[in-house]
């Protein structure tokens, strides 16, 4: 046997040897919006610089060159908003194994949490889409009582394929999953 087939696949750092990955999932990239939103905005800044200088100046109006130089130098200075946006979304992961759920979550370029959640310690998921937006773009929570608190993971895409996902890994795995109902209490005579 060769060394690659005697060492599994890792799919992550802190991966354990006896550990598959079983899913993985992430935000809505909507969480993106302010970032792209000022990215945006800094977009125009260069063409409506152009703009002021031709109305300001008709004797001296820009170059061509200067005005596609304004739009470069202003996608460059958007893109620099949007960098650390996208690096929060895309470094913030769920990796659900066959003994764990992990959830990393990114801030900026400096700072990462990670939760170490144990697959026995889940109690129930749920999950709940409220408001026009999250109905129309297809987001919501995800909640899931644990014996150590509740875990809300918020912004989640299509969070009932992602709850239905993680009932059939949880039962795949012989975890029993209590299903949430509300009972009415009997009224009294």
């Amino acid at each position: 046997m060769s060394k690659k087939e005697k060492t599994p696949n890792k799919h992550f750092d802190d991966q354990f040897e006896d550990e598959d990955v079983l899913f993985v999932f992430r935000k809505h990239p909507l969480i993106m919006r302010k970032g792209i939103v000022l990215g945006m905005v800094c977009m125009l800044i260069g063409p409506l610089y152009t703009l002021i200088l031709t109305y300001a100046r008709p004797e001296n109006i820009p170059s061509m060159t200067f005005f596609f130089m304004s739009i470069l130098i202003s996608m460059a200075i958007g893109l620099l908003f949007v960098f650390p946006y996208w690096i929060g979304w895309y470094y913030s992961l769920f990796i659900v194994t066959n003994q764990r759920l992990i959830q990393i979550t990114q801030k900026g370029l400096f700072h990462r949490s990670v939760v170490d959640l144990g697959l026995q310690q889940i109690q129930m998921v749920n999950y709940q889409i409220s408001g026009l937006q999250q109905t129309l773009l297809g987001f919501g929570t995800i909640m899931m009582q644990t014996y150590v608190g509740d875990l809300v993971i918020r912004d989640i895409h299509k969070p009932a394929k992602i709850q239905k996902k993680l009932l059939n890994i949880l039962r795949q795995e012989g975890i029993d999953v209590q299903e949430s109902s509300i009972e009415e209490e009997p009224e009294s005579a």
